[in-house]
């Protein structure tokens, strides 16, 4: 384990936001989806994101997640991922998506 100051930690931006598309990925290496996600007023957003194993694309349509939205884009075969969704491994490949307990104004920071 790496430690980290809180002022490290709190230069990472986590934010609320909205998957408005989703579409198979099938160029990705292990079975993913490519995600639009609605941040309000920093726009839309993609994502690449490993939730096949537990979620349909109807699942996530119109859910609200938590993302990092200040790391650089990274690109996973021939799509660029501009934000990382946050999700915990259940079980190898099962990810369950982290989300607000009810409705946060997209955008929102995470604190």
């Amino acid at each position: 384990m790496v430690e980290v100051s809180p002022d490290q930690f709190f230069q990472v931006e986590l934010r609320i936001g909205k998957i408005v598309a989703v579409e198979d990925f099938p160029k990705a290496r292990k079975a993913a989806y490519k995600l639009t996600i609605d941040f309000g007023e920093l726009g839309q957003k993609r994502s690449s994101a490993r939730l096949t194993e537990r979620y349909s694309k109807d699942d996530l349509l119109n859910r609200q997640i938590i993302a990092v939205t200040n790391f650089p884009p990274r690109k996973i075969a021939d799509f660029l991922s501009e934000v990382l969704v946050l999700g915990v491994e259940a079980a190898p490949d099962q990810v369950i998506l982290l989300q607000p307990d009810g409705y946060a104004p997209l955008g929102s920071l995470v604190f």
